[in-house]
């Protein structure tokens, strides 16, 4: 199944031949780009998908949670300016705004999520490792562990393109705002319709500058109508009597069908299906 906006996946391979007493083909520079490089031993760059000079990115976030239990390195422990690492192998989605090769942390925000099952909204519930990982210019895939599903990303200049294929049975799209490397907080979100959000995260702060900070607006639209959709907050931590008025004390809050806006540090939006055959 695709999910969000379908784009061309092929690439076009192009090859030059010289006609001498014998041929030779010459491989198209883009074909001896290897994505990996720079993800290690702090290199800082990452491998997901972007045009050059693109606004978009979509990379695999995988600097939170679990520190010593499959992530070498975590975004909260240490000081961290990358949304991916080659060492680690827990993810909690793929962000659509990322810096690469810079030294300070900032965006690396904006994520989406493929789960299956029963809807869980805990990033380091629903986070999952992966195996299969591959790269190429304008184009990223793997495989994740905990739910069977296939990612492919790519990039347009203004726009991310991923397609999730699941197996049969519930599937779910998560968008996060709550979850990034920017220091900054706060985000708003629209439900438009069952499978159509807006809305924008702040970002900035980059490089002890609190005056740089911004607003990144966004659109999100899945291929297809969603069975069951809404948007989510973490609560508080609440006290006394107010603990017992409320279901959701210190967890993520599900608000179905919400199409009202919705604002929070650490909020995000839900799409799930009902899938009879794998796709």
């Amino acid at each position: 199944m695709q999910l969000l906006r379908s784009t061309l996946w092929r690439q076009a391979l192009s090859y030059l031949v010289f006609l001498f007493p014998f041929s030779l083909s010459a491989q198209e520079p883009a074909g001896l780009v290897n994505p990996f490089i720079g993800t290690s031993n702090y290199g800082a760059t990452h491998p997901g998908p972007v045009l050059p000079a693109g606004l978009a990115s979509v990379c695999p976030f995988n600097v939170a949670y679990k520190k010593g239990e499959g992530n070498v390195y975590e975004k909260d422990s240490e000081w961290h300016s990358r949304p991916y690492v080659f060492e680690n192998s827990f993810l909690t989605g793929y962000s659509h705004v990322n810096l690469s090769g810079v030294g300070c942390p900032d965006l690396g925000s904006i994520l989406l999520m493929p789960t299956t099952g029963e809807l869980e909204l805990d990033p380091e519930l629903y986070g999952s490792t992966y195996q299969g990982e591959q790269a190429s210019p304008g184009y990223y895939t793997h495989s994740l562990d905990k739910y069977g599903v296939q990612v492919e990303l790519s990039a347009t200049l203004r726009s991310g393109i991923s397609r999730y294929t699941f197996p049969a049975g519930r599937a779910n799209v998560l968008l996060n705002l709550g979850l990034g490397l920017t220091n900054e907080t706060g985000a708003m979100l629209r439900l438009v319709s069952a499978q159509e959000v807006e809305g924008f995260k702040m970002i900035g702060d980059f490089c002890y500058n609190p005056e740089d900070v911004r607003p990144v607006y966004f659109v999100a639209r899945l291929s297809r109508p969603a069975a069951e959709y809404g948007a989510w907050k973490k609560m508080p931590k609440y006290q006394g009597a107010e603990a017992a008025w409320t279901r959701y004390d210190d967890t993520y809050k599900p608000y179905p069908a919400y199409l009202q806006e919705i604002a929070g540090d650490n909020i995000g939006a839900y799409f799930s299906y009902d899938l009879a055959t794998a796709g």
